[in-house]
């Protein structure tokens, strides 16, 4: 994964803080009486407290306004752009950024990303997870991007050289998994939330492999739409937006100069969607198939 500065500046505070307030704390939607179906919108006017699963997206890393880790300020990530508009739809809402740059969803990513000389910044499960807050009524998980970096970095050492795409199709299962466990998870601790998962775009077709071998590329899609529509997807009781087949995620206006991460326009798109699907009672489904999945 390409850094910024800001990340490399972020990162150590959020590992920081995150160890300094790991010891207090423990890991623990339509109607009220299924466990696995989305909750109702609230009532405008209403209290909600958001806490934001994800890496750096969450603090609006490539954007001009970046947050801290916890911090609830006045940024132009996808974050603070959906808590704006739900505040000024009559909502009062109280941010809980639990974003780690470079995180991945496991121990096991973790681990598969130091071995290949990346650097990461943790994982959700161990390190985000235990601090969605019980009260929260939002909960947005953004994750995977960095877990197919990773793994197309293993690829690139020789990992899987006996049938790359049957130890893609694995790793997929393993995401899968974790990505079930998580949500599980946020179930637990905050029974009440509202549950939205943004998919993975084609994660070939963005700026920053745009110079990667047609190798690499076919497999950061492979792993990425497949992570899309096995894993995301599929999931059961939560709001899904779909990124993989929206045209908009695709434009060169929607990324920071370093090719990855958005800039404020695509967090603002980011954010208006998280914004439409909390009000929704029916938000669309994701699309079986489109033709971003299949560009490489």
């Amino acid at each position: 994964m390409i850094e910024s500065p800001k990340m490399r500046i972020l990162r150590p505070l959020a590992l920081l803080l995150l160890l300094s307030t790991a010891a207090c704390s423990k890991l623990g939607i339509g109607n009220d009486t299924s466990p696995t179906a989305p909750s109702a919108p609230p009532a405008s006017g209403s209290t909600v407290v958001y806490s934001a699963v994800g890496a750096s997206d969450v603090l609006g890393i490539g954007s001009t306004s970046p947050c801290f880790i916890f911090e609830d300020c006045n940024g132009t990530g996808y974050v603070w752009v959906t808590a704006r508009q739900l505040r000024s739809q009559g909502y009062t809402v109280n941010v809980g950024s639990l974003g780690i740059p470079a995180a991945v969803i496991s121990r096991s990513f973790q681990d598969l990303g130091t071995q290949n000389g990346r650097t990461i910044g943790g994982n959700i499960l161990e390190q985000e997870l235990p601090f969605v807050r019980s009260n929260a009524g939002l909960v947005t998980v953004f994750t995977g991007a960095n877990d197919v970096n990773t793994i197309t970095a293993a690829l690139g050492n020789g990992a899987g050289s006996s049938n790359q795409a049957a130890y893609i199709d694995e790793k997929v299962a393993a995401f899968g998994a974790d990505l079930n466990t998580l949500i599980s998870g946020i179930r637990t601790r905050a029974s009440s939330a509202r549950i939205i998962v943004l998919n993975l775009p084609n994660m070939a077709a963005l700026p920053y492999l745009s110079t990667a071998s047609l190798a690499q590329k076919q497999a950061a899609q492979r792993l990425a739409v497949r992570m899309t529509t096995t894993a995301i997807n599929t999931l059961q009781g939560v709001t899904v937006i779909d990124l993989m087949c929206d045209s908009r995620v695709y434009q060169s206006n929607f990324f920071s100069s370093d090719g990855f991460h958005p800039n404020d326009n695509g967090y603002s798109i980011l954010g208006a969607e998280v914004a439409k699907a909390f009000t929704s009672t029916s938000y669309p489904a994701p699309r079986s198939s489109c033709a971003q999945m299949t560009l490489y």
